[in-house]
């Protein structure tokens, strides 16, 4: 499993741009990341309310295990890429 998670609701237009950014950055950067459908999916939705914590509180939400590090809604390409190489950015 890879330390970057993506949680996304199937008909959310947010989700479906940012997942296009999302499959950017794992060509670009050669990175994974794992995907989990959270509005028709239960499992998969309390695999987010587990570490969003009222971080977030909808979708889409990133998650980095390894920096603990999260975006909530829709960002820029730049800021997704930094979060995912586990760089400092602005939220």
């Amino acid at each position: 499993m890879s330390h970057l998670l993506e949680f996304y609701g199937t008909e959310c237009p947010h989700c479906v741009r940012m997942h296009e950014l999302v499959s950017k950055i794992e060509k670009e950067e050669s990175l994974t990341v794992d995907t989990f459908e959270v509005w028709h999916n239960k499992e998969n939705e309390a695999k987010l309310l587990e570490l969003d914590k009222d971080l977030c509180g909808g979708v889409p939400f990133f998650y980095n295990t390894q920096t603990k590090k999260f975006i909530c809604g829709e960002t820029d390409y730049k800021t997704l890429k930094s979060w995912a190489k586990g760089e400092k950015f602005e939220q």
